[in-house]
Order: C-alpha cells, then sequence, then structure tokens
C-alpha cells in the first residue's frame, strides 16, 4: 500500500501539474500542464478525449490527445495523478 501523498515510482512516466477546467457534465479540459520545476505548456487544443491504457508507460486512465505548441502531447489522469508522454518533441522555449 502506497503511503498518502506519494506517487508511484515510475521512470517511464513523467508526472505534470496541470490546471483544467472543470465543466458542469463533469468532464475535464486540461488547460496547460508543467513538470514540477519546468515551464507551463499551453494546451492549444484537445484532440481526442477517451479512457485508455498508457503501452509506453503502464497505467490506465482517462487519455487526452492534445495539440501543444505545433507538437502532439499525450497526457493521462489516473487518478489522482497526471502525466504525460509524448509522442513529438515539446519544444522548452
Amino acid at each position: 500500500m502506497e503511503a498518502k501523498g506519494r506517487r508511484p515510482e515510475n521512470p517511464c512516466k513523467r508526472y505534470v501539474k496541470v490546471r483544467a477546467d472543470f465543466e458542469l457534465d463533469g468532464s475535464i479540459r486540461p488547460l496547460l500542464f508543467r513538470e514540477e520545476d519546468g515551464p507551463a505548456f499551453r494546451i492549444d487544443r484537445v484532440l481526442d478525449v477517451r479512457q485508455a491504457a498508457s503501452l509506453k508507460a503502464g497505467g490506465q486512465g482517462i487519455r487526452y490527445v492534445c495539440e501543444v505548441e505545433g507538437g502532439i502531447a499525450v497526457l493521462f489522469h489516473d487518478e489522482p495523478y497526471w502525466f504525460i508522454e509524448r509522442e513529438e518533441s515539446v519544444s522548452k522555449a
């Protein structure tokens, strides 16, 4: 059993902080994300939302395929954590 407040260790997952809108229907729309001490990346557009497993990093949750600064980022909400997969490099400029 995990200690409360500690996320599971997984070197394949890049845990991120997320700012999101919570809609009246219960859905969540992420607006931006950032690693703990990194720059924030604004999500330009959410292209797809569905329940899915992360084949690259393991885990399962709601998968958000997002357009971010000209690239594609795959963001997972695996209660209570958020983590990122990247299909294309997202610049940190």
